[in-house]
């Protein structure tokens, strides 16, 4: 998920940074969320687009903008202790 992008989007005034990625690559907002999602891969043509259109007087980097976050979501058994109890 580029969590990056969408937040600084978001900072933006964008309020669906799908719509701001569908104009600036002249895609479906469909297209366009399933590459803030990570389904499909933003190709660094795109990401330039994107770049020059919504950031180019920004200092962001490239390598921010379009960090591949993951959202893990973990499970912490719970151990009884020697009693057998919880």
């Amino acid at each position: 998920m580029l969590n990056n992008l969408r937040a600084e989007l978001v900072r933006k005034g964008f309020n669906t940074p799908a719509e701001a990625v569908a104009d600036a690559l002249s895609c479906t907002a469909k297209t366009a969320r399933n590459k803030l999602d990570g389904i499909s891969p933003v190709t660094v043509p795109e990401a330039v687009k994107i770049i020059e259109m919504y950031f180019s007087k920004d200092n962001f980097t490239i390598e921010y903008l379009f960090a591949q976050t993951q959202t893990t979501i973990c499970c912490v058994e719970q151990q009884s202790d020697e009693r057998g109890e919880s």
